[in-house]
């Protein structure tokens, strides 16, 4: 059974509409971190995309105005972590503004090309950005996979209607 769009209730494009219509897309969650001179970043992302599989690209979208932005605009290297369902907490953690988002409660160690690898994660990428591109207030950052690890146990964390989520049946 399908639904037939009602276009007496269409509404005019504006944010709140954007943010209604997405609340119903069930996304991926992941982490985006990166080095920094003061120390790792990172930040809770929804929009990641797989973009080319030869050679390996991903892109994702970080807002200018979040915190983690001024270091992501100048780092050559990114780390991207699938969260499993177990990780509601990391996830929430790296959301939230303001969080001490590599504090004792964040198990991490410092990976390859100096990115912050996030431990207990369904997978993980080392990636090294290729292009920052402006979208109104964000920008995609394209990256080139250069090593990972797809070989955490669970299933994947899962954000929908404003909250996380996991699979069901």
């Amino acid at each position: 059974m399908t639904a037939t769009p009602d276009l007496a209730r269409l509404r005019l494009a504006a944010p709140d509409l954007f943010r209604s219509v997405f609340r119903r897309h069930a996304a991926g969650v992941a982490v985006i971190t990166a080095r920094g001179e003061e120390g790792p970043v990172g930040f809770t992302a929804t929009s990641l995309t797989s973009v080319s599989a030869e050679p390996p690209l991903l892109s994702f979208g970080v807002g200018t105005g979040s915190s983690s932005w001024p270091v992501l605009a100048e780092a050559e290297h990114v780390g991207v972590h699938i969260l499993g369902e177990h990780q509601r907490e990391t996830a929430a953690t790296f959301a939230r503004s303001g969080a001490d988002r590599f504090g004792p409660a964040t198990s991490w160690r410092t990976g390859p090309e100096g990115v912050p690898v996030l431990d207990g994660v369904l997978a993980w990428l080392v990636c090294r950005v290729t292009a920052r591109v402006p979208a109104g207030d964000h920008r995609i950052v394209l990256a080139e996979v250069l090593l990972g690890d797809p070989t955490g146990a669970g299933s994947p964390l899962l954000y929908h209607q404003g909250r996380f989520g996991g699979l069901r049946d």
